[in-house]
């Protein structure tokens, strides 16, 4: 019998799984020194983006349940 694969608990907060499998994740630049940058681009900074493709193999290695 195989053990269980234990979860990156640090990806799991940070990533979210679709349901066809692609991975979303937060842009960064959004927590401080907001003054500096245009309405426009707070604005999409807050939609998610999609991981880039060099990272979703050891992602989803991280994410062996999600």
């Amino acid at each position: 019998m195989r053990q269980k694969l234990k979860t990156k608990k640090a990806i799991k907060k940070r990533v979210k799984v679709t349901a066809h499998g692609k991975i979303l994740r937060r842009k960064g630049g959004k927590s401080h020194l907001l003054s500096g940058k245009s309405t426009r681009r707070k604005r999409e900074l807050r939609r998610k983006t999609l991981v880039a493709k060099a990272n979703q193999k050891s992602i989803k290695k991280m994410l062996p349940y999600g």
